[in-house]
């Protein structure tokens, strides 16, 4: 319980006390609370995990939609960081594809050659409606399309229609991104 590991906190600081000023080290006791369940542990044939939050504050992020896994909350994370960090240090939009705390791809928004329309099973006449951040999707989801199956994936901006689109047509847990158009 909180007032067992307080108590065991407060002897451990006594025993740290700084014995020139004989002021004892301070104590933090956090206290959390169950956020909401998830969908299972690490692998589907494990129990529920819970997400907590301390008590009294909000959690960084909402699920608008499903029950995530302990798995999905960590790839989003890894995502979500990657995306930022590729975004900062490029200026462009950037996506990323996680599965299983692993990145499946990665992408910027770097305009599609024929080839890689191709590819991508983008049609010539839709190409024109790309924007960035589906671009840089398309991108990183592309780069190991049967790893990605299943995915948690990332975007650095607003996931905007023609992302939407995209998005719709793939087997993914989820995604995560700043904001979402209605």
């Amino acid at each position: 319980s909180a007032a067992y590991d307080s108590a065991i906190a407060t002897w451990f600081s006594e025993q740290l006390t700084d014995n020139d000023a004989n002021v004892p080290a301070p104590v933090v006791a956090r206290i959390y609370q169950p956020a909401f369940p998830l969908k299972y542990g690490c692998n589907p044939q494990q129990s529920p995990a819970k997400i907590l939050s301390r008590l009294g504050s909000k959690l960084p992020f909402d699920v608008k939609n499903g029950t995530p896994g302990y798995i999905n909350l960590l790839d989003a994370a890894n995502a979500w960081q990657l995306v930022l960090e590729l975004q900062q240090a490029t200026g462009l939009s950037a996506a990323a594809s996680f599965k299983h705390v692993s990145p499946a791809g990665a992408a910027v928004a770097v305009p599609l050659n024929d080839l890689e329309m191709q590819a991508y099973e983008v049609q010539p006449e839709d190409a024109a409606a790309l924007t960035p951040v589906a671009l840089a999707y398309l991108r990183a989801r592309n780069a190991d399309p049967m790893c990605s199956f299943g995915d948690f994936c990332a975007v650095s901006e607003q996931v905007d229609e023609a992302t939407a689109r995209y998005l719709k047509k793939e087997v993914s847990d989820g995604i995560v991104a700043p904001s979402y158009t209605p």
